[in-house]
């Protein structure tokens, strides 16, 4: 998938995705801006990949009675990303990047609170345990050029560095180098990631 497959709108909407807007969302604060893309990963039931769990959630209409884990953890829960990259790399939009998704929770950027007023939300479908996908790679290099053209990203981080002991996402397996490489971008952009 080269940098030229996606390209953001100006509403926010990537063309290339699937859209199914998400109705967690809400306006971001006046004057706010994506500058922080976060990068997160989900599998729906845990470790298991595939099916429609994932957007169920994100669309507040997952059967929670469907299995022990949805009904024990994700019983009325209301939540979002802005995107969802497949393990296949199929690239799926929940919430425009102009709106606010409900993907951080309670998370700070080197003290800058409230990072889901300022930030993008990407999830990998995946877990801690298992590496990601090169089509994952490839879809995520080209979404996040997409992103640094139309916005004033400043930053890349993990869910587990904006909320440490809260969260461990993307974990271990993810590739930070690699991910660097496919959306060609320098150090700069990768704060949690270099000394």
């Amino acid at each position: 998938m080269s940098a030229m497959a996606f390209a953001v709108d100006d509403d926010g909407w990537v063309r290339g995705a699937r859209v199914l807007p998400s109705p967690n969302v809400e306006a971001r604060p006046v004057g706010a801006i994506p500058t922080l893309i976060v990068i997160h990963n989900i599998s729906l039931p845990p470790g298991e990949f595939g099916g429609g769990a994932i957007a169920d959630l994100f669309l507040n209409r997952l059967d929670c009675d469907a299995h022990p884990y949805f009904d024990a953890h994700l019983r009325g829960l209301r939540v979002s990303s802005h995107f969802v990259i497949c393990r296949d790399g199929a690239l799926e939009q929940f919430v425009s990047c102009n709106e606010r998704a409900w993907h951080a929770g309670v998370s700070s950027f080197f003290g800058r609170e409230r990072c889901n007023d300022f930030s993008i939300g990407i999830e990998l479908e995946g877990t801690d345990v298992r590496p990601f996908e090169d089509a994952q790679y490839a879809a995520l290099g080209a979404l996040v050029g997409a992103l640094v053209a139309r916005y004033p990203i400043e930053a890349l981080a993990g869910h587990s560095d904006i909320a440490p002991g809260r969260k461990t996402d993307p974990g271990p397996h993810f590739d930070w180098v690699r991910a660097q490489s496919a959306a060609a971008l320098d150090d700069r952009y990768f704060p949690y990631q270099r000394p």
